[in-house]
């Protein structure tokens, strides 16, 4: 600390320049000033302030001498206890700072901002359902930015961290009064979705799925009774019909006509039962409609007589006087 006789606390030439032991806004009852960036600073500070030629708003260059981190703030209140300045806490984090240690304190002059670019911490702060109105709320309580700090967001009761990426026209601006344009940069916890990928397949592999995959083969069914009994029927291939098929006409071909007579009638007993359905002790018998039917493609199929052909002038002739 600088000692040159003004109430115990030097300063050096026409700028204010001091250290203090900082503390927490806890120390002091004050817990608004956690919303913000200005401290609370002891009333000596005030008097050499008044006495030096200085642009207004008051705004203070802090510096952490053993960690050379370097932030920028405003002022709230002069009524701190001497050799001391009171602080948020979250300020006090980005600089590395314990209750009690030294901070360097010079007043500088900023140029309004016109340009910032923000970085939240996690993603959660853009599922806010306005993000831009909640920040502009909040750097109302805020004097400046500076380039790599951070600041803190306070929204229904959580908090939300944001980082400093960039500012213009300087690396530290003062944002009083100011129009500055605000973007934003994607949260330091966001992943961008994966496109989904289509597995390559070798001919190799398409063989073998191709393989385990099962053929369709039709009619491999059973057959059902509608009475409920089990049915001995079981359908065979189309091979095995033939091959009956043809032992059938050899077998009609050696044992002569009378037996191909009694299968002709069996097959024209079947030939009814598929064109109708007949119940009851008639259904072997040959209804009348096909008995008549029969006679009628007889004669059809008997020779017709020859007829002579018309020749004319070829009858006889009379005369009229006897």
């Amino acid at each position: 600390m600088y000692f040159d006789g003004y109430d115990g606390y030097g300063y050096r030439g026409a700028s204010f320049e001091q250290r203090y032991q900082c503390f927490s806004a806890s120390f002091i009852d004050k817990p608004h000033i956690e919303t913000g960036d200005r401290i609370i600073m002891p009333p000596s500070a005030l008097d050499r302030l008044a006495s030096l030629q200085i642009d207004y708003p008051m705004l203070f260059e802090l510096r952490n001498d053993d960690t050379e981190r370097v932030s920028h703030c405003g002022v709230l209140e002069f009524v701190a206890e001497e050799g001391r300045i009171y602080m948020p806490y979250w300020m006090m984090e980005n600089m590395l700072l314990q209750e009690g240690d030294l901070l360097h304190v010079k007043n500088v002059t900023l140029p309004k901002g016109t340009y910032v670019k923000l970085q939240p911490h996690t993603k959660d702060f853009l599922d806010i359902s306005n993000p831009k109105a909640i920040l502009e709320t909040t750097l109302r309580n805020f004097s400046c930015l500076t380039t790599g700090g951070s600041i803190m967001v306070a929204y229904n009761n959580k908090k939300y961290y944001i980082d400093i990426v960039e500012t213009k026209p300087s690396n530290a601006i003062s944002i009083i009064e100011t129009d500055c344009e605000v973007d934003f940069a994607p949260p330091l916890d966001y992943k961008e979705p994966e496109k989904p990928t289509a597995p390559i397949r070798g001919r190799e592999q398409e063989a073998q799925a191709e393989e385990a995959e099962p053929k369709f083969s039709a009619f491999t069914g059973t057959g059902r009774r509608l009475d409920g009994k089990s049915s001995s029927h079981q359908s065979q291939p189309i091979s095995s019909a033939k091959s009956s098929e043809e032992k059938l006409s050899g077998a009609t071909s050696r044992h002569g006509p009378s037996q191909q007579s009694a299968g002709s009638s069996s097959v024209n007993g079947t030939r009814q039962a598929q064109g109708k359905l007949v119940f009851g002790q008639n259904a072997n018998q040959n209804p009348k409609g096909t008995s008549k039917e029969a006679t009628k493609e007889s004669k059809q199929e008997q020779p017709e007589k020859e007829v002579p052909k018309f020749q004319p002038f070829s009858g006889k002739r009379y005369s009229l006087r006897g």
